[in-house]
């Protein structure tokens, strides 16, 4: 072996592996189970039926470290709490496979490659404003899942690469969702436990969400334009050549009427996937089954037959695997807090140090804080549920509104979902994406740094101008 390999092979031998990074982090929480206080508060139902702690009500228990066993068993019994988004994830991967072994993907996004010429950057900045208002408005996560095979594909075809498809979906939906002004399963949520009147603050939500959007349209089509003047630029480029999916424009699959039926399919599903959110309450289940009989409807339009079928549905799921488990893996760190009873202590304290500050200073502090639980805590209305019946009463005793408290836990839940290696469902699409997580975070990290000074800048001008109503 020359030199050369040699150092590409300990390049990659410094990066650990995503499950390292995570299962270093459980251990890590575990040991601060012997360190840390055990500690609870009560829980009160709400009218609305949800379940969330009484400020009040803090008190010290026997201490409960994590053991040996609990430890080994933290990550299957995150995999049990998180089995409903794990196996949604296979049914998206197997079920796009499904779709891609048609050829209907290929012909169609090269026709579409070919009608663009000369305009491919505009589907940059369109894509994003659409996945944008649907994090706004309706909290899109898991469900950009099924979108980022395409746009990888896409991408690549016009001469950008995979980090810019991924974006498309990823930056697009994530800056929509950290800047949202309706999105019922953060805002509503986290207003109706402050007491809030619903979706209250929407003007100055909206300003935020026109920033956080902008911000991420300009650092995707600026780094698009880049790569695609010089190919060598992107840090996919290897990995991205030796795709085995790539379209080859000069000899495309033909767009014929069966692949026309299979992408009305395709279309169709999609609407309904919107519509089903929207209107009927749809969540992972109904989506996974929408998902599920789109496959088998192309595959019997496509004419794929049983077999072949059912060849592509696990082939699919097995590439998807290792991203989909990422999601137990993840799950694990709360699962090891909860078991030491240490998750309400660190809120406890941390709302402690807050209640000594200037409001100013809370209310940054409040936001900060959100940032790093987010970390711990990536479900969103879970987050609210833990946080703001805390953080809220809180806030009345230093001078923080409640409006701005509910704006720190927003910022602070949102940005990092397409960051840290702790959310789930953003893992297992970079394992859809075939994209290191390393990379991706090297590659964002410049516009996340933006977008957490642009959030703390947001809670600054709230709380001085005491945004309400209270």
């Amino acid at each position: 072996m020359g030199n050369t390999e040699q150092e590409v092979v300990k390049k990659k031998s410094r990066v650990p592996h995503v499950y390292i990074i995570l299962l270093a982090v459980v251990l890590f929480c575990s040991i601060l189970t012997y360190i840390v206080p055990a500690g609870t508060y009560d829980m009160v139902t709400l009218d609305s039926g949800r379940e969330v702690v009484d400020a009040a009500t803090f008190h010290t228990m026997d201490s409960t470290p994590v053991n040996l066993m609990q430890f080994l068993t933290a990550v299957p019994r995150g995999m049990q709490e998180t089995a409903l988004i794990i196996f949604f994830i296979f049914i998206v991967g197997g079920s796009f496979a499904v779709l891609n072994e048609t050829g209907a993907i290929e012909a169609g996004l090269g026709k579409m490659v070919k009608a663009l010429k000369g305009k491919e950057i505009m589907v940059i900045p369109v894509a994003m404003i659409v996945f944008s208002l649907l994090g706004a408005i309706n909290g899109m996560a898991e469900e950009t899942l099924p979108f980022i095979p395409i746009f990888v594909s896409l991408c690549i075809a016009m001469g950008y690469d995979s980090l810019t498809g991924t974006a498309i979906v990823f930056i697009g939906a994530g800056s929509g969702f950290a800047g949202a002004f309706l999105n019922p399963f953060t805002i509503g949520v986290a207003q109706g436990i402050a007491g809030l009147p619903l979706f209250s603050g929407i003007q100055y939500r909206i300003v935020i969400y026109i920033v956080m959007v902008t911000l991420g349209i300009l650092f995707v089509m600026r780094y698009a334009t880049k790569v695609r003047k010089n190919p060598e630029l992107s840090p996919m480029r290897d990995i991205d050549l030796n795709r085995t999916d790539n379209m080859d424009l000069d000899n495309l699959h033909v767009f014929g009427v069966k692949e026309k039926a299979i992408l009305g399919i395709f279309v169709a599903s999609m609407v309904l996937l919107v519509i089903g959110v929207i209107k009927w309450g749809w969540y992972i289940n109904e989506i996974a089954g929408l998902f599920f009989g789109m496959a088998i409807l192309c595959a019997l339009v496509g004419g794929l037959g049983l077999n072949q079928y059912a060849i592509s549905l696990g082939e699919g799921m097995a590439a998807i695997a290792t991203g989909a488990l990422v999601v137990g893996f993840a799950r694990a760190i709360l699962v090891v807090l909860t078991d030491g009873n240490i998750l309400f202590t660190i809120l406890h304290s941390a709302a402690n140090v807050l209640n000594n500050l200037p409001s100013m200073i809370s209310a940054v502090g409040m936001y900060i804080f959100q940032c790093f639980l987010n970390f711990i805590v990536p479900s969103g209305s879970g987050q609210a549920a833990v946080s703001i019946p805390i953080l809220a009463p809180l806030g009345d005793l230093v001078g923080v509104t409640r409006q701005t408290t509910c704006i720190a836990y927003q910022l602070g839940d949102g940005i990092s979902n397409i960051f840290t290696p702790t959310s789930g469902y953003f893992m297992a699409g970079l394992g859809l994406a075939r994209i290191p997580w390393d990379k991706w975070a090297k590659w964002i990290l410049p516009l996340i740094g933006a977008w957490y000074v642009v959030g703390a800048i947001f809670v600054a001008v709230a709380q001085s101008v005491q945004l309400g109503p209270f």
